[in-house]
């Protein structure tokens, strides 16, 4: 139901949008690229089909723009989900992304 706005009211935080694209030219190799506006940061990537636990790769700050390779040779599953966390200079916060490879 629609509800007038009260200009009172602080306004609602706009929605952060997921800056990864992935290309899948490569399906052993996906390339991950921060298409947002905004480096992020204390990236990690991870992986559950390690033997013996989750293994984890640390990329650090990725710049806008920047891209890096994920090496999946050593994976037998047809579809792997791996699973991005970052942190925004913005506020601080914890993000996390899963996508299947």
């Amino acid at each position: 139901m629609l509800q007038p706005i009260d200009p009172t009211q602080p306004t609602r935080p706009t929605a952060y949008c997921v800056p990864w694209v992935v290309t899948r030219r490569d399906h052993t190799h996906p390339i991950v690229m921060n298409a947002g506006r905004e480096p992020v940061d204390f990236v990690k990537v991870m992986r559950g089909d390690a033997v013996g636990g989750e293994l984890v790769d640390l990329w650090g700050q990725v710049l806008p723009g920047e891209t890096v390779e994920i090496c999946l040779c050593d994976s037998g599953d047809e579809e792997l989900v791996l699973t991005i966390a970052w942190f925004r200079q913005h506020d601080g916060l914890e993000y996390v992304w899963r996508f299947v490879a």
